[in-house]
């Protein structure tokens, strides 16, 4: 993946990727959640996860495979009881409709171990499960051990796997490591299991996509797409007017009413709520913390951050609306920037109901504007103002009409000896 974050830290529609399957792992209601951290992405994966409360986070000291990692969870185990699930970090496709009927396979059929198999076209990388000629699973050879027969095999291991927690720890620990790479695999415990005497199971999932990981930009992008379109078909199914989701890019904490109209070419990012009658678009970019309520209006070319635009507020173009709130009813005109950032420090500006702010207008924050205020086209309001309510401002630096009056009138009166 090249420099930068590790792997399951890499974005995904406003979440790092290991929070998807972390999420649909939660939706079980678990006893307990054990992240294993490998090498030195301990750190970085404890502070993008702080805020997941009854996560444990463990360090596999010197990795050593998949099974090394399970084990180096044992201790954050120590006292639990029933079934151990299991499912990869960058795995983010992964549903909680996947994990549920994974659960209920294995407790339905009283398998000691039961992992979750794929049909793929194109197996390269994955371990594949090999039966027996009643079709009894015998085992999992990883690619690099595989015979050239076996590697033409099309049925792989997903990597999800739900097993005994008491026997599957305690036949894993007897697990070698006499493989081309040295590691000790979870897939082993297959073997182990049946050696044993126990029962293993597979469920035969038909929607290969959903156990797809990411090894590179490419793959990636792939489940990027995938998660895009679902995120905007759950909007689309509650109700929200997606005109062109091929052309639409919405985070998954994004908050979007039913009612609400999304036009094409436009990005919401972050913790954005957008209520009905709302239009954000064409080409528009609503970032993290902006609220619109009922009927408000973002449109061409308009950015937001930390913004709250009121009931029928219109912002239609060429704007940019940062950390900023707007009373209802308010028209923001083209061309309209809140400078909220002087360099250090990023500043609010508060602009009250029923203003107009004329085309082109630059409201350096702080500032503040009263409620059915005026400012005149190209005005620049500068920091620290306060403009009452119903005055209009123009000018460069802006300055309330009246007051401009007066000083025009006295430069052209005659004097007088």
């Amino acid at each position: 993946m090249g420099a930068g974050l590790p792997k399951v830290l890499r974005p995904l529609w406003g979440r790092p990727s290991v929070k998807w399957p972390l999420l649909a792992a939660q939706s079980l209601g678990p006893e307990r959640l054990v992240v294993v951290a490998g090498g030195r992405g301990e750190e970085p994966l404890r502070a993008a996860l702080s805020e997941h409360d009854g996560l444990t986070v463990v360090r596999q000291v010197d990795p050593r495979g998949t099974g090394h990692a399970v084990l180096a969870a044992r201790p954050a185990l120590e006292g639990a009881r029933g079934d151990l699930l299991v499912l990869y970090g960058d795995g983010p496709l992964v549903t909680s409709e996947l994990l549920a009927a994974l659960v209920s396979s294995h407790r339905q059929s009283g398998a000691d171990l039961t992992l979750l198999s794929v049909q793929l076209a194109e197996p390269t990388g994955y371990g594949r499960i090999l039966r027996d000629a009643d079709g009894a699973m015998t085992g999992i050879v990883e690619e690099k051990d595989a015979t050239p027969e076996q590697r033409q095999l099309t049925e792989v291991n997903a990597g999800l796997w739900i097993f005994d927690l008491a026997k599957g720890l305690e036949r894993l620990a007897s697990v070698g490591s006499d493989n081309a790479a040295g590691e000790i695999y979870l897939t082993d415990l297959v073997q182990q299991t049946v050696a044993a005497g126990g029962e293993v199971a597979a469920l035969a999932w038909d929607r290969p996509e959903d156990v797809l990981g990411f090894n590179n930009h490419a793959e990636l992008a792939r489940a990027r797409s995938i998660l895009r379109r679902r995120i905007l078909d759950a909007h689309l199914a509650a109700g929200v007017e997606i005109v062109d989701p091929d052309s639409t890019f919405v985070d998954a904490d994004v908050e979007l009413a039913p009612g609400a109209t999304i036009q094409p070419c436009t990005v919401i990012e972050g913790r954005v709520r957008v209520a009905a009658g709302c239009s954000v678009g064409p080409f528009a970019r609503l970032r993290n913390g902006t609220r619109l309520d009922a009927g408000a209006k973002v449109g061409n070319f308009t950015e937001t951050k930390q913004a709250h635009l009121g009931p029928g507020v219109k912002a239609g173009h060429l704007s940019y609306l940062g950390d900023t709130v707007v009373g209802a009813g308010t028209n923001i005109g083209a061309g309209t920037i809140t400078a909220n950032y002087d360099g250090h420090a990023k500043h609010k500006t508060v602009i009250g109901v029923g203003a107009f702010i004329g085309s082109g207008t630059v409201l350096v924050a702080p500032t503040h504007v009263g409620d059915g205020a005026l400012t005149g086209a190209g005005s620049v309001v500068t920091r620290d103002s306060s403009l009452p309510d119903g005055s209009v401002w123009v000018g460069v630096p802006a300055r309330q009409l009246q007051q401009l009056a007066d000083k025009t009138s006295k430069r052209a009166r005659p004097e007088t000896s």
